[in-house]
């Protein structure tokens, strides 16, 4: 069972740096493209939406999101676009080289926490009748 999980996140590794490729590639439709760097980006993200501490839903949005992701922007790109870049990437993973971050994404996702913070410390200072002053 653990070569198979294994060798799915191989697989998920190789089909996102594909993706990774497909963003700068010409023969990418643009939505493909932007749907693409989502994916890219949030999959790269050294920062998950939901912190994989947090038991059981630290790990689904990987284990969901991603896949799913990465399925539906790949029925977006055209099978030669595909081909070609899953070349790229398996060159790339064989030369064992460094896989690209993407810090920006990153950036929002801390933003979106913060932002999520601040919005529920508001309600619950507003539930408790806190007041600054």
């Amino acid at each position: 069972m653990w070569k198979r999980l294994e060798a799915w996140a191989q697989h998920l590794k190789a089909e996102t740096l594909a993706l990774w490729f497909c963003c700068s590639h010409p023969g990418t439709p643009r939505s493909a493209k932007v749907a693409a760097a989502l994916v890219v980006a949030y999959a790269l993200s050294p920062i998950d939406l939901i912190p994989d501490f947090i038991p059981v839903l630290g790990y689904l949005d990987d284990l969901l999101l991603v896949p799913i992701g990465i399925y539906l922007t790949l029925k977006l790109v055209p099978p030669r676009v595909i081909d070609e870049c899953r070349a790229r990437a398996r060159d790339c993973l064989a030369t064992r080289q460094t896989l690209p971050r993407n810090y920006t994404a990153a950036a929002v996702v801390v933003a979106l926490w913060i932002m999520v913070t601040w919005a529920a410390w508001g309600w619950f200072s507003a539930r408790m009748g806190w007041t600054i002053g």
